[in-house]
């Protein structure tokens, strides 16, 4: 390609099976006023030269395999008025150098990894006339209001991302406009009636936000089929086909009798909290009560050494489930026969008695249903006079995620296998979980190790974060975060004093890295220390080389995929009209599939990329899972 004629003005290469990169000589094209690459194998960064290419009118690098950033040189470009670069594997924020590109009118960067805000420069654009594409990425923020200047562009697709805030006013302006599509994101607030009064609107997609309020009969919300709202539970009203619930009438002007209501309401208030503190006072007492009778108290815990010694018989290895750097973990009966898994700390490290004590008077306070609550503790001597610490849990029947993700010849859950169902539903607590300890704590929590063995899966596989490993200090198979590995990743849970405050968003945004990992290692089953995995490949690198197109090939083996209507052989004399159709149907079947996994590993990769401030919030993780499986339980469902 560097040989080619330097007065070459149209190069066109697309849809064949070109592979590589491509080459630095492209830059000596000067004269190219169309360059097309589009639906080929090619690969690698797009290189900087190409904004030497200032002639340039149309860019297809679509289809493709391209990675890394999209180079801020395509702001060079000042003529250029098609741009597609939809398909690949861009990833990183979009470059406000693209708006210096004044004479856009079709910007395509959809089915990329791309995140962050979108610049207000390039949202800006004048010439945009045709289309605008940035669907299925991960943009954040609020929708930039500079669009008000683009009043000739007539479609605009800025569907699943993570945008959240209000649907901008400036979309007024956008009269030309005839197709928008908002669709699976966390936009809020009411529909602006404005989009009632774009005459040339015909295709409006809002499904799957957070959007509330009385939908509007009028103009193209009068045609059901031209909207789709489906997803925003708080919406109410609009035409009858859209079914949709009624909204609530409140008459207007006060009640003639509020004046008796409101004494008599308040009345009745009081003498309910009045009761219901008495009765939780006594069951309160009730409960105390009976703990000060059930377990030994050595004056700092609920259990003794004696008692510990007891229920695991002596610390037997037939009771031993588990066992690492922190100490071990026993499996014990109590008196009351309660069966529970107990975690004995080794001590050796010095001011280690102090940090425990501490950790567990910040753990008593959680409560979250994917968080494994703290039964009791024991913090005593045993019959040598040494320090003894352990932490007890409820037993969880069955075990750790790594066991299921990672079963052993003589494992006893060799023979079970998780289903995508429950993988999304183990990813979907497991996030909830980093989302209370992140901002719903009194005092915020980082996990800081968050990995398949720190995960417990109870008798409904509900999985719950453990508590983890204070004493550890080797980073030897641990995951660091690229960028912020000074943070010392191995302290377990970060309680945010005054003197550790600028840790703080280090800890977070590590959190948010090790989860997008596990989010690779379920879906993929493949440790991220794997052997196969060195210098050159990383899991969020093999995952990045397969996406979009090759998903289905990395997936873990043993991966099932429930179906609610399993397959059935036909019987001898169906019509070849029904064989037909379930042909298609396994298509489909296929395609929603890969689909389904192809969000899930995008997210995956959004919170385990390199850059930390361009992490997915985890807020954002927990409501784009949940849609990921609405979506998934939804197609399981339907009859095709």
């Amino acid at each position: 390609m560097a040989n080619l004629s330097t007065h070459m003005q149209i190069l066109t290469l697309g849809s064949n099976l070109i592979h590589g990169n491509i080459p630095i000589g492209i830059g000596n094209l000067v004269n190219l006023s169309l360059l097309e690459l589009g639906h080929n194998n090619l690969g690698g960064r797009v290189p900087d030269v190409i904004g030497k290419l200032q002639k340039l009118e149309g860019l297809h690098l679509n289809g493709n395999k391209f990675s890394g950033l999209i180079p801020s040189a395509l702001g060079n470009l000042t003529i250029l008025t098609r741009n597609f670069m939809e398909k690949n594997k861009f990833e990183g924020s979009i470059p406000p150098n693209l708006g210096n590109c004044q004479k856009l009118q079709v910007l395509n960067l959809s089915s990329n990894n791309l995140s962050g805000t979108v610049p207000k420069q390039l949202m800006g654009l004048s010439s945009l006339s045709i289309s605008l594409v940035m669907s299925h990425n991960f943009l954040t923020g609020e929708i930039p209001s500079s669009l008000d200047d683009c009043i000739s562009l007539e479609r605009l697709y800025l569907g699943n991302n993570t945008f959240d805030g209000a649907i901008p006013q400036s979309f007024k302006s956008l009269r030309g406009l005839e197709e928008l599509d908002l669709s699976c994101n966390n936009l809020s607030e009411k529909i602006p009636k404005f989009l009632g009064k774009l005459t040339s609107l015909r295709h409006l997609n809002l499904s799957y936000n957070y959007l509330d309020g009385e939908v509007s009969q009028e103009e193209i919300f009068a045609n059901a089929s031209a909207i789709s709202l489906v997803g925003n539970d708080k919406l109410c009203g609009g035409v009858p086909n859209l079914l949709l619930p009624k909204c609530s009438r409140k008459s207007p002007g006060k009640h003639p009798g509020l004046k008796v209501v409101i004494p008599v309401t308040i009345a009745v208030i009081f003498v309910i909290l009045l009761f219901s503190s008495f009765v939780i006072y006594c069951i309160v007492k009730a409960f105390r009560g009976r703990r000060s009778t059930s377990y030994s108290n050595d004056g700092q815990s609920g259990l003794s050494y004696s008692d510990i010694s007891r229920s695991t018989d002596k610390f037997s290895e037939v009771n031993l489930i588990g066992s690492g750097s922190f100490g071990y973990v026993y499996r014990g009966i109590l008196v009351d026969e309660r069966i529970v898994a107990i975690k004995v700390l080794k001590l050796q490290q010095q001011g280690a008695l102090k940090s425990f004590i501490d950790e567990c008077n910040a753990l008593r306070s959680i409560r979250h249903r994917n968080i494994l609550r703290i039964i009791t503790t024991c913090s005593s001597v045993d019959h040598e006079g040494n320090d003894f610490k352990c932490l007890v849990f409820d037993f969880m029947s069955n075990g750790s995620l790594d066991l299921w993700l990672h079963p052993s010849a003589n494992d006893q859950h060799q023979n079970k296998k998780l289903s995508l169902l429950q993988r999304l539903n183990i990813a979907i607590d497991v996030a909830s979980a980093l989302d209370y300890l992140h901002h719903y704590c009194e005092t915020p929590i980082a996990h800081c190790d968050l990995k398949p063995s720190n995960i417990l899966l109870n008798e409904d596989m509900t999985a719950l974060s453990v508590t983890l490993d204070w004493q550890n200090s080797s980073l030897k198979h641990q995951i660091i975060p690229p960028k912020i590995n000074h943070v010392n990743w191995a302290q377990g849970f970060h309680r945010l004093y005054s003197s550790r405050v600028h840790e703080w968003p280090f800890s977070i945004l590590g959190d948010i890295y090790s989860f997008g990992i596990l989010l690779l290692e379920i879906v993929t089953g493949k440790r991220p220390t794997d052997d196969m995995f060195n210098d050159d490949l990383s899991i969020h690198r093999f995952v990045s080389m397969a996406l979009p197109d090759h998903v289905m090939e990395i997936i873990d083996p043993l991966m099932t995929f429930e179906e609610e209507n399993p397959d059935e052989n036909f019987e001898h004399g169906v019509e070849e009209k029904a064989l037909i159709i379930d042909i298609d149907s396994q298509v489909y079947k296929h395609r929603k599939l890969e689909e389904c996994l192809v969000s899930v590993m995008r997210i995956g990769q959004v919170c385990s990329t390199a850059s930390p401030r361009e992490r997915m919030a985890v807020n954002s993780v927990v409501n784009n899972l949940h849609a990921i499986r609405d979506s998934f339980l939804r197609f399981q469902k339907r009859k095709i």
